[in-house]
């Protein structure tokens, strides 16, 4: 690629002779060899969707760090050379450099699709070296350059170089597993920003400044040398604050970070819109694809900005993901065609009326492909139902295919006349025409996310010869795979039904087995294992899910009619963590009864709280020692009336250290009745209920997220006035259940990093779905929350009904004579209310925490509606 920096064609296409006595056009050709073997591996892991490990990340990787990468470094070093006037870096040092990264990219690759994250991170470290010593050669060459009026341009190829950096450390640390599964979905974002637009967007729209008056035959603009520093500052500076708000989680800032790099785009576009003059163009076809692309990096950045701004980060994952094909096909892919169509006559052609000739070739039906390209690009990009995006996936696929026919046409002639003794510059052409057309499809077939239609195919090994048969419903969401467990008597004919419940996309892999195609969130798929006479594990294949703990363990037990039976149909539900919520309680357990009964007669209301450790069942079989108040974690809910006195007597029979206790109901100075008690002191706390609520009451001695977590805390109900009554009232605590030895450094280690082991209703991890509710249809009932925390709220919600009254902190929100409905009690820790609802019909109404990690993990119930 050779380019006059005035704007006019270069006569004749030729490097400068400097470059051809350095040897740097055989150097590329070889480079042009490896970027078309990357892209060739790309194009195959593509259309390998159903069959290869990772296929998908594979392709894009193959295409985005294989490929365009070894592009961007050989050519942003040849034009920061041209553009500096600078001296030929050492052909050895870049040629050592250039096999840095290759290799380090081809370690990258393997360490993911063979699951050595060890292998993957040295490749990331060897990465992250070799472009950074990119880096350097660049910001060395132009010390001492000439420089020129495209010098700035120089600068988009020195922060993508950075950007490089950035994104290789991030994805070493996703592929890797060590950013966890709290800051995945920030860190995962924060690295598709920085590769896409930094890596990839930069360098292209950096080049654009001298390209684009170049194919209009034009004059570069005066302002140019102005605008290009302008442009990069928004840009840059738009993307570091993205990629570090992201990290860190802070969205709005995030969003304004894409909103400078919009700003930064949009100097650069109104540039070259006003380079455009009342001319006929060197090329149309060119130019209205380098203008086309353009105008999709600007829609593509301001989308993203609105995704990012309309969407919680887990659920803008799948959004931004949507915006791939407008990048890579709409901005990149583009922008790499309308290139060739310009440059390929300019260095075929031996004189104007063959270059005219050659050029006449490959624009025809331009603006039929335009068009079509164009048109696929938004198919794919607007969330349109799956035909749509097929179609779009096709007109693109048509237009790029129908460039490499006019593409091998030109390339014809052009070894024709070298036949003749005309041009010898055919080899490299051939490999940049044909990287044209490869990443056009590469991407694409990458971009169809593989047939999710085709059956898994059953592959277990050998056969127990039994006829035992299960089906088992996985469920993949928050970065888990539940069942964790699966316990199988041996010879079991194993069948999984697979459904993505997360709002980004997971697959499932069974080691040595079957695997699911990438399931968006709501779609499900079948996996047949067969009879399974062997321990088995299964995984999300995406990189670094398996190892943030997206995995199943299917264990074959050493004896037949085990507790497989006892469960046939359903699995063992466990977390990370060991919980079974889908075991059974212990014989004699009993769950907290959730009815509330009215308020006692009197205004005073006199309780006595005797704190203690207890030992209670907190989870299905899972015994835990709990620091209570009244010998229950949640302590007795009291109740009373607005006005009415409670005078509460707290005794501590801890031995082992002091309690106090806060009531949130009552107003006065907690100097003397919120003091700790020590073991053996009693205490009086009096107060009266003045307002109307919902509260909660909890151990007031330091540290309280230990007292809080290990279970001491309580609800005290106030009525507000003129309170109606109902046919059913029921009072649910929320709270986290953290397991270990109470105080040790790993059960607070969990709390401070807020990672329990499950979160509860009423203290214990799904004991509402072992032991529903009770109503009857018909039946108007009331359910009083509150947030015990002691680090998160709720969103209550029962399914199956809508809520016509909700009272929040004192106050109603909705009543019944209100046309509106509700569907949500949302409470911070510490916060409390009531909804109301009637149950139309006979049924099982569940309730749950609409946080699905708490609900999956233990925050949900069931109401048991009867006739």
């Amino acid at each position: 690629m050779n380019i006059e920096q005035d704007g006019r064609e270069p006569t004749g296409g030729r490097y400068p002779s400097r470059f051809r006595r350095s040897g740097l056009k055989a150097r590329h050709l070889h480079a042009h060899i490896v970027v078309v073997a990357w892209l060739a591996l790309a194009l195959a892991a593509a259309t390998a969707q159903q069959t290869l490990p990772v296929a998908r990340w594979l392709a894009i990787h193959l295409f985005l760090l294989g490929a365009a990468t070894t592009a961007i470094v050989v050519w942003s070093e040849h034009f920061a050379v041209a553009l500096l006037h600078a001296r030929l870096p050492d052909e050895r040092w870049s040629d050592a450099r250039l096999a840095g990264v290759n290799l380090a990219v081809a370690g990258v690759l393997i360490g993911v699709w063979a699951d050595r994250p060890v292998l993957t991170g040295a490749a990331c470290a060897l990465l992250v070296t070799a472009v950074a010593a990119h880096l350097v050669v660049l910001v060395r060459m132009g010390r001492g350059a000439l420089g020129g009026r495209l010098a700035p341009v120089v600068g988009f190829y020195r922060a993508a170089a950075v950007a490089l950096i950035v994104g290789a450390a991030l994805g070493g640390l996703l592929a890797t597993g060590h950013a966890g599964a709290r800051n995945y979905t920030g860190l995962r974002l924060a690295h598709v920003h920085v590769t896409l637009l930094g890596w990839i967007g930069l360098p292209v729209l950096g080049t654009l400044f001298m390209l684009w008056p170049t194919v209009l035959g034009v004059r570069m603009a005066e302002r140019t040398t102005k605008v290009a520093p302008w442009a990069l500052a928004l840009t840059g500076g738009g993307l570091l604050t993205t990629v570090v708000a992201l990290a860190a989680g802070w969205r709005w800032a995030a969003v304004a970070g894409v909103g400078l790099y919009v700003a930064g785009v949009g100097v650069a576009v109104e540039l070259f819109a006003r380079t455009v003059r009342r001319r006929s163009p060197v090329s149309a076809a060119a130019a209205w694809m380098l203008g086309a692309a353009a105008g999709w990096l600007l829609a593509g950045t301001v989308a993203d900005g609105a995704i990012l701004a309309a969407r919680q980060p887990a659920e803008a994952q799948e959004g931004v993901g949507s915006l791939v094909p407008v990048l890579l096909v709409g901005f990149v892919a583009q922008v790499l065609i309308g290139a060739l169509t310009y440059l390929l006559p300019v260095v075929l052609a031996s004189g104007p009326k063959e270059r005219a000739a050659l050029r006449a070739v490959l624009e025809r039906g331009w603006a039929v492909r335009v068009v079509t390209l164009n048109a696929g690009v938004a198919l794919l990009a607007l969330p349109l139902p799956d035909p749509a995006g097929a179609a779009g996936m096709v007109s693109a696929a048509a237009a790029g295919a129908a460039f490499l026919v006019l593409t091998a046409s030109v390339l014809v002639r052009g070894a024709h006349r070298a036949g003749e003794g005309g041009s010898s510059r055919r080899p490299v052409l051939l490999g940049t025409a044909a990287g044209a057309v490869l990443t056009v499809l590469a991407v694409l077939v990458a971009n169809s996310g593989g047939d999710t239609s085709g059956p898994a195919v059953a592959a277990d090994a050998g056969s127990g010869g039994s006829s035992a048969a299960r089906t088992v419903d996985v469920t993949l969401s928050g970065m888990r795979v539940r069942p964790s467990r699966i316990e199988v008597t041996r010879g079991t004919t194993l069948r999984l039904e697979v459904t993505n419940k997360d709002a980004q996309r997971h697959d499932l892999k069974v080691e040595d087995g079957p695997a699911t195609p990438l399931l968006a969130r709501g779609d499900d798929h079948t996996l047949d294992l067969g009879p399974v006479t062997e321990d088995r594990e299964a995984w999300c294949t995406l990189p670094g899910h398996r190892a943030a703990g997206m995995t199943l363990d299917i264990v074959v037990k050493g004896s037949t009619g085990e507790d497989a039976d006892a469960h046939d149909g359903h699995a063992s539900l466990a977390d990370s963590a060991g919980l079974d919520l889908s075991g059974e309680f212990s014989g004699g357990w009993r769950p907290r009864d959730a009815d509330l009964a009215p308020a006692p007669g009197g205004t005073v209301h006199k309780a006595e709280l005797r704190a203690a450790h207890t030992t209670v069942e907190v989870a299905p079989g899972v015994r835990q020692q709990m620091w209570t108040f009244g010998g229950t974690a949640p302590g007795p809910t009291l109740r009373g009336k607005v006005g009415d006195v409670f005078e509460i007597t707290l005794v501590n029979d801890d031995q082992g250290m002091g309690h106090g206790i806060d009531f949130h109901a009552g107003s006065l100075a907690p100097d003397r009745p919120m003091r700790t008690i020590q073991p053996g002191e009693r205490l009086v706390y009096r107060f009266r209920a003045e307002r109307a609520g919902a509260w909660l009451y909890h151990c007031s001695t330091a540290p309280m997220l230990q007292h809080i977590g290990n279970g001491m805390y309580g609800a005290v109900v106030i009525d507000p006035p003129g309170l109606k009554q109902v046919d059913r009232e029921y009072v649910l605590v929320s709270s986290e259940l953290y397991l270990g030895t109470p105080g040790s450094t790993a059960q607070v280690t969990k709390m401070r990093e807020g990672t329990p082991d499950a979160w509860a209703f009423n203290g214990v991890a799904a004991q509402y779905a072992k032991r529903p509710l009770t109503a009857k249809a018909g039946e108007r009932a009331r359910f009083w929350v509150v947030a015990a925390g002691p680090g998160d709220g709720i969103a209550f919600h029962v399914v199956g009904t809508v809520f016509d009254t909700v009272y929040k902190e004192g106050a109603h929100l909705l009543k019944p004579d209100q046309p509106g409905g509700a569907q949500v009690l949302d409470l911070a820790p510490a916060q409390g209310g009531f909804v109301e609802t009637t149950f139309p019909e006979p049924g099982h109404y569940s309730f749950v925490d609409h946080d699905m990690r708490h609900a999956e993990s233990g925050a949900h119930g069931t109401v048991e509606v009867s006739e």
